[in-house]
């Protein structure tokens, strides 16, 4: 017997289009007057071109960047411990959301990242699940997706990179990488 329950979907691998893909379903939920909303656990500080376009799309859409961003690469200023609170707090974020009951769609955008970096555990993500309602689809993006994560999902989409413009040693684009 089918299901009336809205799904949880995953887009995870190596290959690029998670964000993108999730944003998809932004646009489509939006064109038909759905609540969305996207919490960010990993950007946060950088510009990115969805900080402009996402209010667009306002009020439909709300994008909150809860992250402090990308963690361990060259400028990254801040201690492990800080990104660690910012996405303990974006999980807390996320569940009180849930809990209004106002969203269609909630996207945990990176979150299956910020699993893998140790910046929040398995067990916060299975309790976000938990807390979603029937009438909410839930999207978790980010690469390296627990399986316990997997095996809860309706729908797990891997990403597979086959080719990247990084290899040839060219840098990420405005518009289309950021």
């Amino acid at each position: 017997m089918p299901s009336d329950k809205a799904p949880i979907i995953v887009y995870t691998g190596k290959g690029k289009g998670k964000t993108t893909a999730a944003l998809g379903i932004v646009l489509r939920a939006v064109g038909h007057g759905q609540k969305v909303g996207m919490i960010q656990f990993i950007k946060g500080e950088w510009y990115y071109g969805e900080l402009t376009s996402s209010k667009r799309l306002e009020p439909e859409f709300e994008m909150i960047a809860a992250g402090k961003g990308f963690v361990g690469i060259i400028d990254d200023d801040h201690p492990i411990e800080e990104h660690q609170r910012a996405a303990q707090r974006a999980v807390r974020l996320v569940i009180e959301k849930l809990g209004s009951g106002s969203y269609d769609v909630m996207i945990l955008d990176e979150v299956n990242y910020a699993v893998k970096l140790n910046l929040i555990t398995v067990d916060d993500v299975l309790e976000v699940i938990a807390a979603k309602p029937d009438a909410t689809t839930l999207v978790l993006t980010g690469n390296h997706a627990d399986e316990k994560v997997m095996q809860v999902a309706d729908l797990v989409t891997e990403m597979r990179e086959i080719k990247h413009p990084y290899q040839k040693g060219i840098r990420a684009r405005k518009g289309i990488d950021f």
